[in-house]
């Protein structure tokens, strides 16, 4: 059930029998819909309510609410009759989980590689009519080291803060942790069209290798327990296997592309 506008300024009354029953009030102004109350409106019908949805049409509405039930966010949610409360405290009532903006996560960088690995296979696919060719693994590092400077690079400033924490290049020479990203987006871009090695090659290495041994001693050492920057200045990635992993791969790349030549020459 929709209703355009505010209608009452409590909850509606429970219903004896039916579907379970909610009332929903939320923004919904000429120049402003509040995602959150989407969202929650969304929620109750994938779960089975039949919802009253009533909009707060403009700010003296939606103030006059909150004062009324001395909430400080809209949307308010009521079920039987009983304030529930915003969108994440409406999740909680139904049992599910609410993210924790602070929690450390893998998500970033298993959605980095992920995306990495299948434009690589596509780029083979298109390149030699088959995804799965030793070109396609080059891609895949190179395009993972492109997609993570390109991360970096959002908000330099803000990298090369979290960085600092760690690398040890970086904290006897402070402008390589603005440099490095840079760096690391030519060396996989440059890979990517296997074209100037002698640049690429070389950058891989210096900054692969002096980044695992940042990390080795900062995690495995020292036992710290850092935020990685490997994917931003603002991440909950910790510190540690995906940081050493993004390093080893670019040193693996490097030292591929010096022994490809060689195997070749040693071949005729």
């Amino acid at each position: 059930m929709n209703m355009n506008s505010a209608t009452s300024s409590g909850p509606a009354r429970t219903r004896a029998a039916g579907p379970p029953h909610a009332t929903i009030y939320r923004m919904v102004m000429e120049h402003h819909i509040c995602p959150y109350g989407l969202k929650a409106l969304h929620l109750l019908r994938r779960k089975g309510f039949e919802v009253d949805d009533i909009w707060l049409r403009s700010r003296e509405e939606t103030d006059a609410f909150k004062a009324e039930h001395d909430v400080a966010t809209t949307p308010q949610t009521f079920i039987d009759g009983k304030r529930i409360g915003g969108y994440d405290e409406l999740r909680r009532h139904l049992g599910l989980t609410v993210r924790d903006p602070g929690a450390l996560t893998y998500t970033p960088v298993i959605a980095l590689f992920s995306i990495a690995a299948l434009m690589a296979l596509a780029a083979s696919e298109a390149a030699s009519g088959t995804p799965f060719t030793i070109r396609a693994a080059e891609w895949f590092i190179g395009f993972s080291m492109t997609l993570l400077a390109y991360l970096k690079l959002r908000d330099v400033e803000s990298f090369s803060t979290m960085f600092l924490n760690y690398d040890l290049l970086a904290r006897r020479w402070v402008p390589y942790a603005t440099i490095y990203p840079f760096a690391e987006a030519l060396a996989g871009i440059l890979m990517i069209a296997g074209a100037f090695d002698w640049i690429s090659i070389p950058v891989a290495l210096f900054i692969g290798g002096i980044g695992a041994v940042s990390v080795v001693k900062a995690v495995y050492i020292d036992k710290r327990e850092l935020k990685c920057a490997c994917v931003g200045g603002d991440s909950n990635v910790p510190l540690g296997l995906v940081s050493l992993t993004e390093n080893l791969m670019m040193v693996a790349m490097a030292v591929w592309m010096l022994a490809a030549p060689a195997a070749g020459m040693a071949g005729h």
